[in-house]
């Protein structure tokens, strides 16, 4: 079943990209859409994955907030013992995306060397995805559903 939903999921993903392009061909795909395809997909909901909230934002990200964005969407299971955590961003500039992954990637640094107590949620930080396209940044945590989100982001930006 699995083996069948990844590659709908991507098609579906990869179409949802398609017709957020602009006339000129330059992607700007809508992230809210993004998180709400996969929320619907993985089963998740509002209490499962929760909108994180800015003071929360302050201690796991300090400094990101700074950065203006014209979109952005941080969602995370708020247990411990949980590593599942997404942080989509479009930056006013590449430049401004660059400085969000310095600081998702030390969220990812910080878990890795002793935030995260559990082996299992260790695991899971060392194979976390932060990656910037153009003026998008992103971190995205899931021990279950890393390799489906990850691709399914990546897809929103293929040629």
């Amino acid at each position: 079943m699995k083996k069948l939903l990844f590659p709908v999921l991507a098609a579906l993903v990869l179409m949802m990209g398609l017709t957020a392009c602009g006339e000129t061909g330059d992607k700007h795909p809508d992230l809210t859409s993004y998180y709400n395809s996969m929320a619907e997909t993985l089963g998740w909901d509002n209490e499962s994955m929760a909108e994180t909230p800015d003071d929360v934002l302050d201690i796991y990200y300090p400094g990101l907030k700074d950065i203006e964005t014209k979109q952005f969407v941080a969602r995370s299971v708020m247990i411990s013992a949980a590593a599942e955590e997404l942080v989509l961003m479009e930056c006013n500039s590449p430049e401004d995306a660059q400085a969000a992954k310095a600081i998702l990637q030390q969220r990812v640094d910080d878990q890795v060397d002793g935030g995260a107590w559990y082996p299992s949620t260790i695991e899971t930080w060392e194979n976390a995805q932060v990656s910037v396209n153009g003026s998008y940044a992103a971190l995205i945590v899931s021990g279950e559903h890393q390799e489906e989100l990850t691709e399914a982001y990546n897809a929103l930006f293929a040629s």
